[in-house]
């Protein structure tokens, strides 16, 4: 009977806990470097391949937009 009297505690009691897990266990990723070699690395610009998408289709006007 004491339990259901108390309810309220006990759920933000067990939010708080929750919460400073959550903030004590979270890691921010470490600031990484590239290694020395793969800096001094420069591909050429003939070797490098760009890839390119092409649209063919037509825009909607604004009576189409509304109708959408």
């Amino acid at each position: 009977m004491n339990i259901a009297k108390n309810m309220e505690a006990i759920f933000v009691a067990i939010i708080a806990v929750a919460a400073a897990a959550s903030i004590a266990t979270a890691a921010v990723p470490a600031f990484r470097t590239a290694p020395a070699a793969a800096v001094t690395t420069v591909a050429s610009a003939d070797a490098a391949v760009m890839h390119t998408v092409h649209v063919s289709a037509k825009r909607l006007s604004a009576e189409e937009k509304i109708a959408l």
